[in-house]
């Protein structure tokens, strides 16, 4: 490890907010996800979670991609549909439709956690595979950003710096709820480990009153047969 020559300036540490500008800045220059493609089997199930946090905005849209990609306008058969069914953390259901070729769904999460969102084909003789996208967003990314120009009225510089606010106010509430989660996830350690002492003094204690109980049957034992 090199040591700093005397008189050299020491390293300076970003200070907290510089951190979350600079997070906001890159996170909001970041190129948007592409929706994703999935491969599913007739009578199968496939699962995504994603985690949305209480008040937050979450959007969807799917789509059956036909079995020729060199003809994607085809018509699709009858044999690539798919239901979907979402859910809350507490398995209320948020968006459900069945047998369709394509969709979207939108809702406020009125409950944090993982909501899950479950897709399913029909049986088909002979088996097939569908194709399909999923494109899930929340929070900022699910935001209407061509939307809020229309109607503001507002030129890029400005849209951008809105983004930029509304990117640094979500890293912001981000960083409460893990501290709120890992709170939460301490409280439950103590609570096991309080929970894990005393199941150890109840099994010493089981493990000790057996140990009598032997001793006393043993003497009894020895005691009937004349041999104390």
């Amino acid at each position: 490890m090199a040591a700093r020559r005397p008189g050299s300036p020491a390293p300076r540490c970003l200070p907290p907010s510089a951190l979350l500008l600079l997070a906001a800045v890159l996170f909001a220059s970041s190129p948007s996800a592409r929706a994703l493609r999935f491969d599913l089997e007739s009578g199968h199930t496939k699962c995504i979670s994603d985690e949305i946090k209480v008040d937050s905005m979450a959007v969807g849209k799917y789509s059956v991609v036909g079995p020729d990609p060199s003809y994607p306008d085809a018509q699709l058969p009858d044999s690539h549909r798919v239901s979907l069914r979402v859910t809350s953390p507490y398995g209320n259901s948020m968006h459900y439709s069945e047998n369709v070729q394509s969709g979207h769904f939108a809702f406020t999460a009125v409950e944090a956690g993982d909501y899950l969102a479950c897709f399913w084909a029909p049986d088909h003789k002979p088996p097939v595979t569908v194709t399909f996208e999923f494109d899930w967003k929340s929070g900022v990314t699910a935001k209407d950003w061509s939307n809020v120009a229309k109607k503001g009225k507002v030129d890029m510089m400005e849209l951008e710096l809105k983004k930029l606010e509304d990117t640094i106010k979500a890293i912001h509430e981000e960083m409460f709820y893990l501290r709120e989660r890992e709170e939460e996830m301490q409280n439950i350690n103590r609570q096991t480990n309080s929970r894990m002492g005393w199941l150890s003094f109840l099994s010493l204690g089981i493990c000790l009153s057996v140990a009598g109980l032997q001793l006393w049957h043993l003497k009894t034992f020895f005691e009937r047969k004349k041999l104390l």
